[in-house]
């Protein structure tokens, strides 16, 4: 199946993905930054920890109302509230006005809002595509989301010093565009059957907590969790250290011409790296590991991303941590497609929606944990973080060699392959 054939909503989604990934991964570290400059990094870890436990809040809700009231309604709704919230921000970082306290509410906001979108975009994606189509729609997602990561990071990289009103303008000329798209043109998706679900907050949480009994899918989503907090670091303590303590140096020279760079735009580099390396690399690598064990690819592939953080968070030369960002992005690829396949062996057909929504969690709450790390991290040097990623990595290993042993347990007995425990 072709890019063309595709349903209208899923063509109309992965473009607008492509913008709202490109602003997320472009304002997200530099708003640490700018809080880290205002408030210092003790205060900006706890800010976005207050932005991260009410994200969570809204993904649970916008799941909830995506299957109550329909997925482009609830659409609507989140980008109204982010669109009207960037242009705000911008306001309130423009040469007319300065406000600090209102540029949290603000990006709280705008956060708020994308987090109860998001549930209805991912169900519009599932609504729309069948069996046969959704390896077509995810690896062109994939990329996109990729492109739009390596895009992003290099202009807020290298814009953020004096163009951060321009970007916040940008963000909100981008998210009006995205609503206009949603109401003249996505139709909705809902299935017929989802609109009988009851309303209310007890309903709601009856269907969370079945989930939350299942001791060995909670297993799987702390792995993901620890994995996912060591990512989360070159948006929040990583961010912050480059930006303070990374000294300006040379990286290039050509004759006269020389190319000097700060943290913020070695931050950016870092992010581009990573990305470019994904989108070039992935599919090769996936072959030439395709003889190795799932277990044995999933330990080398966070051993990989774990050592190239922990350099992250050691070093100070630019070209070292370029290098580490090759590792990084070895280990992401070595390792990523196996606990995709992991999470689909483990994961009950019969309750998927329930499960991939509270696995989805994972993602906020190593955000809680990105936070948090900005707190440590003004308190403890940075050797101490480099640990604390590598106590991160080996909890991983341990826990996803057990889940391994659970399905390598279920393909002898030949059992169904459904969480429990």
């Amino acid at each position: 199946m072709s890019f063309r054939e595709l349903h209208r909503n899923l063509k109309l989604r992965i473009a607008v993905g492509f913008f709202q990934r490109f602003f997320d991964i472009m304002l997200v570290p530099l708003m640490v930054i700018h809080f880290s400059h205002l408030y210092g990094a003790a205060t900006a870890g706890l800010m976005t920890l207050v932005v991260a436990l009410a994200t969570v809040s809204c993904n649970l809700v916008g799941g909830h109302l995506s299957d109550v009231y329909g997925r482009r309604r609830v659409l609507m709704c989140g980008e109204v509230g982010a669109c009207l919230s960037f242009a705000g921000l911008a306001l309130v970082n423009s040469p007319l006005l300065h406000s600090g306290p209102a540029t949290y509410l603000l990006y709280l906001t705008a956060t708020c809002s994308a987090g109860i979108a998001m549930p209805a975009n991912e169900a519009m994606i599932i609504d729309v595509s069948t069996p046969e189509s959704r390896a077509t729609v995810y690896t062109i997602n994939y990329w996109v989301v990729n492109l739009a990561f390596m895009l992003g990071s290099l202009v807020g990289g290298f814009f953020y010093g004096g163009y951060f009103f321009q970007l916040l303008a940008g963000a909100a000329v981008s998210t009006l565009g995205i609503f206009l798209v949603t109401w003249t043109a996505l139709s909705e998706t809902r299935p017929a059957e989802a609109a009988e679900n009851p309303r209310g907050v007890r309903s709601a949480l009856l269907g969370y907590v079945s989930v939350a009994r299942d001791l060995l899918f909670l297993r799987l989503v702390l792995a993901a969790l620890l994995v996912w907090s060591i990512e989360v670091q070159i948006s929040s303590y990583l961010a912050v250290r480059l930006s303070s303590d990374f000294p300006v140096q040379q990286l290039l020279s050509f004759g006269s011409w020389s190319m000097t760079v700060d943290g913020v735009k070695v931050l950016g580099i870092l992010r581009a790296v990573n990305t470019l390396l994904i989108v070039l690399f992935a599919l090769w690598v996936g072959k030439l590991l395709s003889r190795w064990s799932e277990q044995a690819r999933m330990v080398v592939g966070i051993a990989l991303f774990t050592l190239g953080y922990a350099v992250w968070a050691l070093s100070s030369n630019a070209w070292v941590l370029i290098a580490a960002a090759v590792v990084v992005t070895l280990g992401e690829i070595t390792a990523l497609p196996v606990n995709q396949a992991l999470l689909a062996n483990l994961v009950p057909a019969e309750a998927r929606t329930k499960y991939m929504a509270a696995y989805g969690l994972h993602v906020r709450l190593g955000y809680m944990v990105g936070s948090l790390s900005v707190i440590l991290g003004s308190v403890a040097p940075a050797w101490a973080m480099a640990l604390l990623y590598a106590l991160f990595g080996a909890g991983a290993i341990h826990l996803y060699r057990h889940l391994f042993k659970v399905q390598e347990a279920r393909a002898v007995t030949a059992e169904p392959a459904g969480v429990g425990v």
